[in-house]
């Protein structure tokens, strides 16, 4: 089978890799698409992975199961989850893989025709969620910011204000804009405000012209935004969204962040500032993502740009240059 070698310094390569059989317990799906992320981007750009690639959003379809597996059979449909827990802690139990302390690793690369998986990391994909609106929402790209809205369900939330409008910022922008909420979003790439703006946002904010904790509580009367997303990774965007909130207002964490100086007392308790990160979904939160599609949640507006496995450089050049939405290979035709 081809499997995506990421060679670092911007380019990647298909290669020939024996065809993956299932374990005892395992399944092995065939991708039909798989989807790029930023936090991809690290390897895509310095130095690489020799022989594999860090691809895990995809979804696809079984086409064979190992000894034991009775949940699946073949040719049903599957989303893939990144993340999987162990199985017996009672989190999982619960449906909260994120929050097991034996999370397994080991699976994937999902930029390939085959992969293995367990059970528990498939999502069985109704026949009314499509391919694309399946690997959104069984991945990072709808699972961060739907698990970020859960827990922003303060009925007075009026203003988010999206710091950094990459996937995981648009994505944000669409399920908050579907909320009914005012977005504001900020970014230095014209080409993604743009698209902020397509999937809702009210204002478009660019802090290469323009002070963005300013304008932000220009445009709230001097209070400040009721919620601020920091979906950039970099601590001055951080810092510009405990700047942005308003007093009593709430700042979440989307994105990687490197070490960040803390002033609790100035930045949180004076204020009365709540603070928190999230981190992917809980896997048992799945079918209430498929019924806000169901419902509307225009989710597949978070891919801006398809391409064929076989454009893969073309798709990965395009998304390291910030100028996009979530990628898409496509793996079927």
């Amino acid at each position: 089978m081809k499997s995506l070698e990421m060679l670092g310094q911007g380019k990647v390569r298909w290669i020939e890799v024996p065809d993956p059989e299932p374990g005892t317990g395992e399944v092995l799906v065939r991708i039909a698409r798989s989807a790029l992320c930023g936090s991809e981007l690290h390897t895509f750009r310095g130095k690489g992975s020799p022989g594999h690639n860090s691809g895990h959003e995809a979804a696809g379809t079984v086409t064979a199961v190992g000894e034991g597996v009775s949940e699946l059979s073949v040719g049903q449909r599957v989303g893939l989850s990144g993340v999987i827990g162990c199985g017996v802690c009672e989190h999982c139990q619960a449906g909260r893989y994120t929050w097991c302390q034996n999370r397994v690793g080991g699976y994937g690369p999902m930029h390939a025709e085959l992969v293995v998986m367990p059970p528990r990391g498939c999502v069985p994909l109704p026949d009314d969620i499509g391919w694309e609106a399946g690997v959104l929402i069984s991945g990072d790209g709808m699972g961060v910011p739907y698990r970020t809205s859960k827990r922003l369900s303060d009925p007075n939330i009026e203003t988010v204000a999206i710091f950094g409008v990459g996937p995981i910022g648009l994505g944000n922008t669409i399920v908050e804009s579907y909320l009914g909420r005012r977005v504001l979003a900020v970014d230095i790439s014209p080409e993604r405000l743009a698209y902020a703006q397509e999937m809702g946002a009210t204002e478009a904010i660019n802090p290469s012209e323009t002070d963005p904790v300013a304008t932000i509580r220009d445009l709230t009367d001097g209070h400040g935004a009721d919620v601020c997303i920091e979906a950039a990774g970099r601590p001055q965007t951080l810092r510009q969204c405990l700047q942005a909130v308003r007093v009593a207002g709430t700042v979440a964490i989307n994105g990687e962040q490197p070490q960040f100086e803390l002033n609790p007392s100035e930045d949180l308790i004076r204020r009365d500032i709540t603070l928190f990160g999230s981190w992917f979904y809980h896997f048992g939160e799945w079918p209430e993502m498929a019924d806000m599609v169901r419902q509307g949640l225009p989710a597949e507006s978070l891919i801006t740009h398809r391409f064929f496995m076989e454009q893969a450089q073309e798709a990965w050049t395009a998304f390291g240059d910030a100028k996009t939405g979530k990628v898409l290979l496509e793996y079927d035709r």
